[in-house]
C-alpha cells in the first residue's frame, strides 16, 4: 500500500469500512459480546470510532447518529430486534479477556 497515493488509499480504506459495516448488518446473529470476546471490539466500538473521527474533523455527529450509521437503524431498535441476554459463559469470557 505504500505505493498507492493517499487519496486512493483513503478510498480503499473507506470501501473496506463500508463492507465491514454491511457484513455486520447481515450478521445480526453475531452478538456484540461475541465480537468483544473474539476480537476486542464490537459494533459500539466502531460507532465510537466513527464519532471520534467526526469530532476530530469538526463534523457534527451525535452518539445516536454514529450508532445508526453502524447498525443501520437506531441502537434501541437493534437491541430489541437482535440482542440476546449474554450467557454466563459469554460474560465469563468477557471478564477474562478484558482484565487490565
Amino acid at each position: 500500500m505504500s505505493e498507492i497515493d493517499p487519496k486512493t488509499r483513503t478510498e480503499l480504506e473507506a470501501a473496506v469500512f463500508r463492507r465491514l459495516i454491511e457484513h455486520l448488518r447481515g450478521r445480526s446473529d453475531v452478538q456484540n459480546i461475541d465480537l468483544m470476546n473474539l476480537a476486542g471490539f464490537c459494533r459500539n466500538c466502531l460507532s465510537n470510532w466513527l464519532k471520534d473521527a467526526a469530532d476530530e474533523k469538526g463534523v457534527a455527529m451525535s452518539k445516536d447518529e454514529s450508532r445508526e450509521a453502524v447498525y443501520g437503524m437506531s441502537y434501541e431498535e437493534w437491541k430489541s430486534r437482535f440482542q440476546k441476554e449474554a450467557s454466563p459463559e459469554q460474560k465469563s469470557a468477557f471478564d477474562k479477556s478484558h482484565r487490565h
